[in-house]
Formats: structure tokens, C-alpha cells, sequence
């Protein structure tokens, strides 16, 4: 594994209409992050981006709802959001939000490229809009029958069943979501991003991806790229980023679809961070020639416009469809590396739902238990490569098992036992063939687990950490140093040393998974300075949107590139003083289970 490369981890936009439940970030937060830890940890330049998608008709539907302005509504769960991934340890380089100017400003450059090379084209069609208001309906806010497979639950862009792509026209016994009206479709003019022209290029990319991507990925994306459709780039609202063209510019009621300004965000917040740190023109290490990576990270109901729609944007802005044309303001532009999608995650057996109450909020979740393991219970029993269903009796026996009982008491004994006896990290004196041979196990470890990692392999990344923990606990439990204290102290001091080293290493390898944790231990065995950086908020500043106003909004950012944490195995040093350490996680009662399902069981709302 090649070390200093430059890898952009984009991550998808959580939706600024309320707050993100435990299945939101098991698909695009935890996994991304894992892997930007571990990238930075093998000594490559990492640039993690993404932020709150702001844009669209269902924010004004809900703003208005509550009675307050979209940006309003919008300032509210950016915050709301940012200080809940912070919470989880997402270790974002700069998660901002779309209603920049200087998103805006993107946004439309790429969007006049496009228009200039020929993949943007107007065309009339049919519109949904409610009879009673008069106001345009948002494809996501109708539900019908879906008229390839008979789903009745298809939304007017996408049918979840067969995962096609649709219009609201095309569902069989259409109805509004928002009050159980039949759509009335009216003509209306629209711009096109003609996905057509983009077939022949894509298909021979993603075919170039068998063996790298995860099978679901690639077989889906294959399949939609046989029968691709034009796709409306523009709506009938008032809340987004205006049309960049003459004659549309100063149209109140015509705006840039949300979906298509959503996934320029990654190209907007790279070019946001680079000028934050004082470098305007960093982002294109990672957007720019052929030493960059880019892995893309999001739930399975996204992978269309990452796969598809988003590389279809970069690869027309760069002058690579059919039309062929020239490269904008801002370059040739890489298409992602990976799609890394994971499926979906249920709750005792039903979807989540906020009105039905099967829903746990991350922000209420880590209110009542540790942000590592709810990361560990994600990595370890998540939705990596199929629907996973998530039980509170499962999350409390990993807990206690995984997290308290092997972990945990890994630390708490070889920690304190050398603390109590020695008050140091003590010297190995001669090792047997047996700390031996668990020393070289403990180091292998890093090429085995670091090659599941690089290919986003999670779950069986972190199982391979966790036998190294096993062993290290039945080496400690054959070698019994407790009883050496008196009969042969030397031996203690080594089986200490060894085990010392066992608890570092399996600490190095935890790293991306439980990051707070590991902070703590590498504190415990005398470690100084920062171990893995943590996120952070600060204030970003910009316009907002074309309001001119220069406002402060939340960021979260962080220092990790110069953190002490190495994908290595690191010998302890004999003579680091060491304390008592405190218990690294809670064991939890099993009542916890009777009371959590009693709130999933509470009125609905």
C-alpha cells in the first residue's frame, strides 16, 4: 500500500429538514469516517468533505408548515446536524452547507459549462402541482404505484422497490404525500441534463470497476445506464440557486433542481476548504489528474446520482460526452474512484419512521450512550452489504461482550496490573517462543486488517481487530502475571511488557472505529500530545445564496493530519510512567432493552 497519495472522501449531504436518526449515518457518517482515519493513519493526504443539503420544495413545504422562512428552517438543522456528527467523532475537513455564495457560484459555473457544451437543453413538460394551493409539488412528495414493478409506495423520482428512475407522471394512481390530493400536470418549461449522450462513456467506466466496487453497486449502475433518459435539471420553486442564463436569471419561479446542486457540493466544499486555509487553488490535488482517489460514501437510494448523474456532470463539464466540447473555468474534473454504498438499516424489524416513532435520533441516542459504541454496534452488525436490522438486545450484548468484557478488560488489567506493580511501562527481559509468537500476530495484524480497510471492508476489518484482542486476553489469562509476583518477577515484568505492547497495537488497530477511546488508552499507556484529532465547530463565512448579506454559520473542521496515530506497530517505550486507568466503556443492564422498546411503543405523534 502506496503511502502520500491524495484521497477525497466524499461524503453524501444529510438533508437540512430535521435531525438524522441512527440509520442516516450507518450509511453515509460512520463508514466514511473509518475510512478517512485509517487513510490519514497510512500517512495520505485526506480531504473529507460534505455538508447540509439546504435546497428544494420539501424544506419550503416544512417551513412553511412551521411558519418560518426555508433559510430559517435551513440555519436551524445545520446547526442541529453539525453538532450531532461532531457528537459521533466524524472527522469532516470541512461539512458546511449549500446556501453558500460560494456554493452558488459553483454551482452555476458547472451548469453554464454544461449548457455551452450542449448537455443542457430545454424541453416542455408535465409539472405536478397541487389543485388547492396552485403550488408546485416536489416529485419526493408523490407516492403512487410504480408502473414497472407494481410497487405501491414509489415516489414520483424513484421507485425504492425496483430502484428505477421516474417522473411523478409516470406512477399509476399518483397522490400527494402532503395531503392525499390527486397531482394535477400542467405544462411547464424545463432544462435537461441530457444523460442520453453520456451512455457509451459511462458504461465502458463502470464496466472498468468489476472487482473493485461492491457487486451491488456495480450491477445496479450497469443496469441503469441501458436505458439512461434525459433528467430535468430545473423546477417550478422559489428556493435554490438560480438559472445562470439570460432570461431565466431574474425568474422568481424557475430554480436549479436540488438534486443536481447536491452533488456539486463536494466539488463547492473542496473549494470552500482550500480557501479557508488560506490556498485557493489546493482543491485541485484532489479533483485534478491522474495521483487522485475519490471514494464517494452514501446509502443505497443515492448511488443513481453518484454513479450515474454526478459523473455524468463531471464528465460534460470536462468535455468527455458525445458532444464532446471544453473544459470550464474550473478544469478537467475526476470522476469518482468508488461508490462505497451500503444498504439499509431497519429498527427492530420496521423501517424507521419519525411519525411512527421507530426512529432513534443520534443526537437523543448519544444522550444516553457513548459515541463509540454506537459507532462499533454500526461497523460490526451494520447494513455494510445487505439490510440489517438493528435491535436494542443486540446493541446491549455487543456492548457488554464486545466493548466491556474483551476490549475493555483487555486494557483495565494490563494496564493495571503494571501500574499497580511496577508504575511503569517495564522492560521485556528474554521472550519465549509463545510472546513471540503472539508479537508477530499482533503485528500482521496491520497488513490484514489494513487491506480490508482500503477496500471498505468494514465489518471484516474490525473482526480481524477483534481477534487480536482475543488473543491478547487468552494470552494474559495463560501467562497469569498475577501469579508471577512473587515467584518469579522478571517473568511478570515481561508477560506485563508483552501484553502492554498487545493493548498498543490493538489500540492502533481500533483507532478508526473508536477514536475517543483510543485517544483515552493511548493516554493511559503515557502517550503525550494528540493521538487521532477529533472534530470540531467553528464559524465559516460567507453570503448566503444571492442575498449579498454576509452571515457565520457553523463548520466543523479539525487538525488530524499531524496527529501521533500511525498504521503501525509502534514498541511501547520501558520507563513511561503510567496510572490507574478508568474504565473505557459502561456495561449496560439488560433492563435498558425493556426500556428502550417501551419508547418505540409510546403514542405516536
Amino acid at each position: 500500500m502506496s503511502s502520500n497519495r491524495h484521497i477525497l472522501t466524499a461524503v453524501a449531504w444529510p438533508y437540512a429538514n430535521g435531525p438524522r436518526h441512527i440509520g442516516h449515518v450507518s450509511g453515509f457518517g460512520v463508514p466514511s469516517d473509518v475510512f478517512s482515519r485509517f487513510q490519514r493513519m497510512s500517512g495520505n493526504n485526506v480531504l473529507m468533505v460534505s455538508g447540509t443539503d439546504e435546497h428544494g420544495t420539501p424544506i419550503q413545504v416544512l417551513a412553511d408548515q412551521e411558519g418560518v422562512s426555508a433559510r430559517e428552517l435551513a440555519d436551524r438543522y445545520n446547526r442541529i446536524i453539525a453538532e450531532d456528527l461532531v457528537a459521533l467523532g466524524l472527522s469532516y475537513d470541512l461539512f458546511t452547507r449549500t446556501t453558500t455564495g460560494n456554493h452558488y457560484s459553483v454551482v452555476r459555473e458547472l451548469f453554464s459549462t454544461l449548457y455551452d457544451n450542449g448537455y443542457v437543453f430545454t424541453r416542455t413538460t408535465k409539472g405536478a402541482r397541487s389543485p388547492s394551493t396552485g403550488r408546485t409539488l416536489p416529485d419526493r412528495y408523490i407516492e403512487g404505484t410504480c408502473p414497472i414493478c407494481g410497487y405501491d409506495g414509489a415516489r414520483g423520482d424513484q421507485c425504492d422497490n425496483c430502484g428505477n428512475q421516474l417522473d411523478p407522471i409516470d406512477l399509476l394512481s399518483p397522490r400527494s404525500r402532503i395531503n392525499g390530493e390527486t397531482p394535477e400536470f400542467v405544462d411547464t418549461e424545463h432544462f435537461m441534463l441530457d444523460l442520453p449522450a453520456f451512455a457509451e462513456v459511462l458504461t465502458e467506466w463502470l464496466s472498468g470497476k468489476e472487482g473493485d466496487w461492491r457487486p451491488n453497486v456495480l450491477k445496479f449502475s450497469l443496469n441503469l445506464v441501458e436505458d439512461l433518459q434525459p433528467r430535468a435539471v430545473t423546477r417550478d420553486l422559489n428556493w435554490g440557486v438560480p438559472i445562470p442564463l439570460e432570461g431565466w436569471s431574474d425568474n422568481a419561479t424557475k430554480r436549479i433542481y436540488v438534486w443536481f446542486d447536491a452533488v456539486i457540493g463536494y466539488l463547492s466544499a473542496s473549494i470552500e476548504w482550500a480557501r479557508r486555509i488560506g490556498e485557493p487553488e489546493a482543491w485541485r490535488r484532489w479533483w485534478q489528474g491522474g495521483e487522485t482517489e475519490s471514494f464517494y460514501f452514501m446509502g443505497k437510494d443515492n448511488i443513481v446520482f453518484h454513479s450515474v448523474i454526478w459523473p455524468s456532470i463531471l464528465l460534460g463539464a470536462s468535455g468527455g460526452g458525445d458532444r464532446g466540447g471544453e473544459a470550464g473555468p474550473l478544469g478537467e474534473l475526476n470522476v469518482p474512484t468508488e461508490v462505497v454504498s451500503s444498504e439499509f438499516l431497519t429498527m427492530e424489524g420496521q423501517k424507521f419512521s419519525s411519525s411512527r416513532r421507530v426512529v432513534i435520533y443520534v443526537r437523543d441516542f448519544l444522550e444516553r450512550y457513548s459515541a463509540d459504541a454506537l459507532r462499533y454496534y454500526i461497523m460490526a452488525a451494520g447494513p455494510e452489504n445487505q439490510d440489517t436490522d438493528f435491535t436494542w438486545a443486540e446493541f446491549v450484548r455487543r456492548n457488554n461482550d464486545e466493548l466491556v468484557a474483551a476490549w475493555g478488560n483487555l486494557v483495565n488489567r494490563s494496564v493495571s496490573m503494571a501500574a499497580k506493580n511496577l508504575g511503569e511501562i517495564p522492560a521485556a527481559g528474554e521472550l519465549t517462543e509463545e510472546d513471540r509468537r503472539v508479537l508477530d500476530a499482533s503485528r500482521a495484524a496491520f497488513a490484514t486488517v489494513g487491506a480490508r480497510l482500503e477496500r471498505s471492508q468494514f465489518k471484516a476489518a474490525l473482526q480481524e481487530a477483534m481477534r487480536t484482542v482475543a488473543e491478547a486476553n487468552k494470552y494474559i489469562s495463560d501467562q497469569a502475571p498475577w501469579a508471577l509476583k512473587k515467584t518469579d518477577p522478571e517473568r511478570m515484568a515481561t508477560v506485563l511488557h508483552v501484553s502492554l505492547q498487545l493493548v498498543s497495537d490493538a489500540n492502533t488497530l481500533l483507532t478508526p472505529f473508536l477514536p475517543e477511546a483510543a485517544n483515552k488508552v493511548y493516554a493511559m499507556l503515557g502517550g503525550t500530545g494528540t493521538w487521532t484529532g477529533m472534530p470540531r465547530i467553528e464559524s465559516g463565512h460567507d453570503t448566503i445564496g444571492d442575498s449579498g448579506e454576509k452571515v457565520d454559520y457553523p463548520v466543523i473542521t479539525g487538525d488530524y493530519a499531524d496527529n501521533a496515530a500511525r498504521w503501525e506497530s509502534a514498541p511501547i517505550v520501558p520507563g513511561t510512567p503510567l496510572s490507574r486507568p478508568q474504565p473505557l466503556f459502561t456495561k449496560l443492564d439488560p433492563s435498558v432493552v425493556d426500556e428502550e422498546l417501551a419508547r418505540l411503543a409510546g403514542p405516536a405523534e
